[in-house]
């Protein structure tokens, strides 16, 4: 049995490394990192894990990076790392975990989310896309908007309607969608920022084997809360040292241009600094209670507190530099695969950052979620329309 103490597992890295040169073959010191249990310490044996307390994922990281070995470019398959995988590892088969885990986590296999849908985006449950059953396996035809990475990606997170008799959030059932099949269409979403980050996609009789589902049919809906827990985690509890992220840059004008500090904005961006150094510490909580177990409603709060500050400190940038906070450096049309916050100019970061409180869940229904199962007020009453 492996010896679960951080000095353990340093000891697991070090002979690790004494075997697998880190500067060789990217893919294949990836492959059997994982295949070491080195990659998600605190999965089981076999799905890149040793079965080890949640915080000893640092410790391992770290050694490795101190060696200079490859990362697996978490920013590459945001979506995959932080969404797919979790679902997966809880509620997918044994042979599918085999299946998908490993590519994932190497990055040879980028995914991305089939879940919003023109008339259903802050109400998921409502979507049309539909999966009717056909021999082995299932049709599929629909629209799905605003897909992060589905230009880069192999596979997709899937939400279709099975049974449209039954009750909205009961007629659902949770797939894993090829993208490259007969039938998938990818089309770009330009956005303010000149970027396409975003996508459309367009499905049109796409065969899934009744082997891609993922759990009971019907079923979908709990699966998919799965998803959307560690999303808004994911979105919102990113590790960030002190004035990390787009408050760091808003700091660091404020010190480096006097020449363009005024009285009045002087509390703004101390009370924005206050409020930011708050969120790491709650992020940083958060992700203390994802280490003990699954991911609950205080992430909500976390992600409707990072969309808020990201549009507060973007705003204040903005009015802080004047005219020049007016020029947009490029409007050529990108297709990248994540938005760059902290490279580009103030007016992109301000643009970008109106995205943040829709995205992931919108704010008004991530505060519905905190008042009825974070603070316990009665529910909103249900109006059928």
């Amino acid at each position: 049995m492996s010896d679960h103490t951080a000095d353990g597992l340093r000891g697991l890295v070090a002979a690790f490394l004494r075997t697998h040169d880190p500067s060789g073959d990217r893919t294949g010191f990836l492959r059997a990192r994982f295949d070491a249990g080195l990659a998600w310490v605190h999965h089981p044996p076999g799905r890149g894990g040793l079965g080890a307390p949640p915080h000893l994922q640092a410790v391992v990281d770290d050694a490795f990076a101190e060696a200079g070995a490859p990362d697996n470019q978490p920013r590459r398959n945001s979506i995959g790392l932080g969404m797919a995988a979790p679902t997966l590892l809880r509620h997918a088969s044994e042979a599918q975990c085999r299946r998908w885990l490993r590519p994932l986590w190497t990055g040879e296999e980028v995914w991305c989310q089939l879940f919003s849908e023109p008339d259903a985006g802050s109400d998921l449950a409502s979507l049309r896309t539909r999966a009717v059953p056909d021999g082995d396996g299932w049709v599929v035809d629909g629209q799905k908007v605003w897909t992060s990475l589905a230009h880069e990606a192999r596979w997709a997170i899937l939400l279709a309607r099975t049974d449209p008799a039954a009750p909205k959030h009961h007629g659902l059932t949770y797939f894993v969608c090829d993208m490259a099949a007969p039938g998938v269409q990818v089309r770009p979403l330009r956005q303010a920022t000149g970027e396409a980050e975003f996508n459309e996609v367009f499905l049109t009789g796409v065969r899934i084997p009744d082997t891609h589902r993922i759990g009971e049919v019907g079923h979908g809906w709990r699966i998919a809360r799965t998803t959307l827990m560690n999303e808004r985690v994911a979105i919102g509890g990113r590790p960030l040292p002190r004035e990390g992220g787009m408050v760091g840059v808003l700091a660091r004008l404020w010190r480096e241009r006097p020449d363009l500090r005024t009285g009045g904005l002087h509390e703004e961006v101390l009370h924005a600094w206050v409020r930011a150094e708050a969120a790491r510490l709650a992020a940083l909580r958060l992700r203390q209670l994802v280490a003990a177990g699954q991911p609950g409603p205080e992430g909500s709060a976390v992600k409707l507190s990072f969309a808020e500050l990201s549009q507060r400190i973007s705003g204040l940038e903005v009015e802080l530099r004047g005219a020049e906070g007016l020029r947009h450096d490029d409007w050529t049309m990108r297709r990248p695969v994540a938005p760059d916050l902290l490279g580009r100019t103030a007016t992109y970061r301000y643009l970008r950052a109106r995205g943040n409180s829709i995205e992931g869940g919108t704010s008004e229904i991530l505060r519905t979620i905190i008042a009825e199962r974070v603070l316990g007020l009665p529910a909103e009453p249900r109006v059928d329309r």
